[in-house]
This record gives structure tokens, C-alpha cells and sequence, in this order.
């Protein structure tokens, strides 16, 4: 019954991930002047991976602060959550072996 779960929350783990990746990368083209603000399907992309990040990345980085003009909330989110999903999974692995 559990692994399912443990399936449906590494799935939602993983996504989160890629979504933040996508932001970091945009915003690094956006950054560097790759690619202009005004293509709008990218500038779409951006709103859309932002909104979703924003509510998870806003509590880290009151904690957090810039490092040399970095922000290090997304690589600490990534860590976290990856860190979530080796406890889910060595919790299964246990669960297994009573």
C-alpha cells in the first residue's frame, strides 16, 4: 500500500526539481541577455515556473540570505527534497524487511 504513495510523492519531488531547474535556467538567460524578455512563449514559461516556485522558495530565502548576489534557495529546496524522498525510501526499504 505504501509504495504507491512513496511513487506518486518521488514523482511530485522530481517535477518540483525539474520546474526549478527551468526557473534557474531562464532567469540565468534572462540574466546574460541570451534571450530577450520579449520572446513571449519563454517569458510565459518564466511567470509560469515562477509562480509555481515562489510560495516554496519565499520561506527559505527569509532564512537565507543572497551570497554574492546569488540566491541559494532553490539549490537548498532541491537538497531538502531530495532528502525527503532517501527518508520516504529508506522507510519503505525498512517497512520491507519486519
Amino acid at each position: 500500500m505504501a509504495y504507491p504513495f512513496y511513487w506518486l510523492v518521488s514523482t511530485l519531488i522530481n517535477l518540483i526539481v525539474l520546474v526549478l531547474i527551468i526557473n534557474a535556467v531562464l532567469s540565468w538567460l534572462f540574466a546574460f541577455e541570451i534571450v530577450s524578455r520579449r520572446n513571449q512563449f519563454v517569458s510565459q514559461i518564466y511567470t509560469f515556473t515562477q509562480k509555481l516556485t515562489e510560495p516554496m522558495l519565499r520561506p527559505i530565502r527569509r532564512v537565507i540570505p543572497y551570497v554574492g548576489g546569488m540566491d541559494l534557495s532553490p539549490v537548498v529546496l532541491i537538497l531538502g527534497l531530495m532528502f525527503i524522498d532517501v527518508l520516504l525510501q529508506t522507510g519503505l526499504r525498512e517497512m520491507r524487511l519486519m
